[in-house]
C-alpha cells in the first residue's frame, strides 16, 4: 500500500511510540509484507529467525521489537509489538469503511459497463468499458477491473487474505492482519461462478491480461497471475504466488504458498505443487515432477505384480537363496 504522501520518520515514531534507529530523516512512502516489499516501504518483524531477511530488504524502514545492526540508509523503528504497530499503521491510512449501498457512490463504472441485478460494489471499485458482471458477484473495495472483463455469477473479488500473525503466548494464537491491499484485474479476462480472489495484505493481487479462470477457482492474496493463462475447475492458488505468462493448471492443482511459476508451465490435474516450476515444462503428480518422469514411474508402479511375481518364481526354482 502506497500512502498519499511520503510519512517522516519522526511521525512514525511518534505514532507507534517506537525508538528511531538508522536514518532518522527518512521517508516512508507505503507499507507492505515482506513478499511484496519495496524501497520507501515500512515491514516488521518480531521474531529474530527472520530479522536478517528483513533488514536486508528492499525496505527503508523496519519495525523490529529489539534494536539490531543497522545496515545504512535504513530505518529500525524498535518498539515491545511491532505486529500492532504495524496493524495500527495500515488502520490509519486505509481504515474499514462500510458501505450500505448495493454500489457505493465512490465507485466509478464505465457508462458501457453491463451489471445485472444484485451485484454488490464496494468503495473505490473502477470497472472498465464494456465489462459484464453477472448477477450476485461480489467486488470488494479497492478493486480494478478492465476492459472487457466477465465475471459470473457468485464470485467474491478482493475478499480479506487469509494472513496471520501467529503467537502461541496469548490467548488468541492467530491474530488477523488488516487487509489493505487491492486487486486489478487486467483486460479480456474471464472470471467464472463462485470464485474467489483475495486482495494483497498491502499490496496488490492481479490477474493478467486474457487470462481465463473457470468455476470454483480460489487465488489467495498478493498473487500475480500473468498473461493468457488457463486455470481449470477447482484450483488453489496460495498467498504470495507468482505466475508468469502463458501458464495452464488442470483440475484440482493446489499450488502452495509464494512460489514461482514459470511462462507456459502445464500442470496436469489433482497436481499437488511444492516447489518453484521451471519455464516451457509440463508437470504432474503431488508433489508435482515432471510429466515424463512422473509417466514413468506410474508405468513401473502398475508393472510391480508382475515384477515381483518374476521374482518370487525366480526364488522358488533357485531354492529361495
Amino acid at each position: 500500500m502506497q500512502f498519499p504522501s511520503p510519512v517522516s520518520a519522526q511521525w512514525l515514531s511518534e505514532f507507534i511510540n517506537a525508538k528511531i534507529e538508522g536514518n532518522a530523516d527518512a521517508m516512508a512512502t507505503g507499507i507492505n509484507e515482506i513478499h511484496r516489499v519495496q524501497k520507501g516501504d515500512i515491514v516488521f518483524v518480531d521474531h529474530p529467525k527472520y530479522y536478517d531477511k528483513c533488514i536486508n530488504s528492499e525496505a527503508t524502514f523496519i519495525i523490529i521489537n529489539q534494536s539490531y545492526k543497522v545496515p545504512e540508509g535504513k530505518t529500525l523503528l524498535v518498539c515491545d509489538e511491532p505486529f500492532e504497530a504495524y496493524q495500527k499503521i495500515t488502520k490509519h491510512f486505509r481504515p474499514f469503511s462500510p458501505s450500505m449501498e448495493m454500489i457505493s457512490t465512490s465507485a466509478s463504472i464505465h457508462e458501457t459497463a453491463v451489471i445485472m441485478p444484485n451485484v454488490y460494489i464496494g468503495n473505490n471499485v473502477k470497472i472498465g468499458e464494456d465489462a459484464v458482471i453477472h448477477p450476485n458477484v461480489t467486488i470488494y473495495d479497492n478493486v480494478t477491473i478492465g476492459k472487457h472483463v466477465e465475471i459470473h455469477s457468485g464470485t467474491v473479488i478482493g475478499g480479506d487474505a487469509f494472513y496471520y500473525n501467529t503467537k502461541k503466548n496469548r490467548d488468541v494464537w492467530y491474530k488477523k492482519m488488516h487487509t489493505c491491499g487491492e486487486v486489478l484485474i487486467e483486460d479480456y479476462v474471464e472470471i467464472g461462478a463462485n470464485c474467489t480472489i483475495d486482495r494483497g495484505v498491502s499490496a496488490v493481487t492481479k490477474i493478467g491480461q486474457g487470462t481465463k479462470i473457470d468455476n470454483l477457482v480460489q487465488i489467495g492474496h498478493d498473487v500475480i497471475v500473468g498473461k493468457n493463462c488457463l486455470f481449470a475447475s477447482q484450483v488453489g492458488i496460495a498467498g504470495g504466488c507468482t505466475i508468469g505468462d502463458g501458464v495452464t493448471m488442470w483440475g484440482q492443482v493446489g499450488i502452495s504458498k509464494t512460489l514461482n511459476i514459470g511462462d507456459n508451465v502445464m500442470v496436469m490435474g489433482k497436481s499437488g505443487v511444492a516447489t518453484d516450476l521451471k519455464a516451457g515444462n509440463t508437470y504432474f503428480g503431488s508433489p508435482a515432477i515432471d510429466f515424463t518422469a512422473k509417466r514413468r514411474e506410474y508405468v513401473m508402479l502398475k508393472r510391480l505384480p508382475e515384477i515381483w511375481e518374476a521374482v518370487r518364481k525366480i526364488q522358488s526354482t533357485d531354492g529361495g537363496r
